[in-house]
């Protein structure tokens, strides 16, 4: 082989190397409502054990959804793949209410569609995707699962 020829697949061999070290990207989750999508990473992420975690303020999706009108969310298998659920804040005559979806087993859905009472505002939908971790509740002193890992969509007004 030629001189000319090694030197390229010296350089390919050392991106693909270079690339093959770097962290995956996190999962991202994609929110849906009267024809626009936003899509986010997560606000805060952990590993499954919640040994390894990282928070970016930055992360967030803003989406105008006006009122009494789902949002669609879909989840990857990253996030599918554990249990995790939807909690939400919206409002009704102007009182600030909050609920929560039921929570989803390992596998079993990539989305949900949230959808609210009567002519509810919704502000904020959050998935929360649970670790494999247990702590106990202070009130009660029962079990719970540790939130490992949030995706956070803000909501505008209505689309303009």
């Amino acid at each position: 082989m030629s001189a000319k020829r090694l030197v390229p697949l010296v350089l390919v061999g050392a991106g693909v190397l270079a690339s093959a070290c770097s962290a995956p990207p996190l999962p991202q989750v994609t929110f849906f409502s009267v024809n626009s999508t936003a899509v986010t990473g997560p606000s805060e992420y952990c590993d499954f054990q919640v040994k390894k975690c990282a928070a970016d303020a930055a992360a967030g999706a803003t989406l105008a959804v006006p009122p009494n009108k789902p949002v669609q969310i879909s989840v990857p298998s990253e996030i599918a793949d554990a249990a995790w659920q939807v909690a939400f804040k919206y409002k009704v005559n102007g009182q600030e209410q909050q609920g929560r979806s039921a929570v989803f087993a390992n596998g079993e859905r990539l989305a949900y569609t949230l959808e609210l009472p009567g002519a509810a505002q919704l502000e904020t939908a959050e998935v929360q995707r649970f670790a494999g971790v247990l702590t106990l509740d202070p009130n009660t002193g029962e079990p719970q699962f540790v939130i490992g890992a949030t995706w956070v969509l803000s909501v505008t007004g209505q689309p303009g």
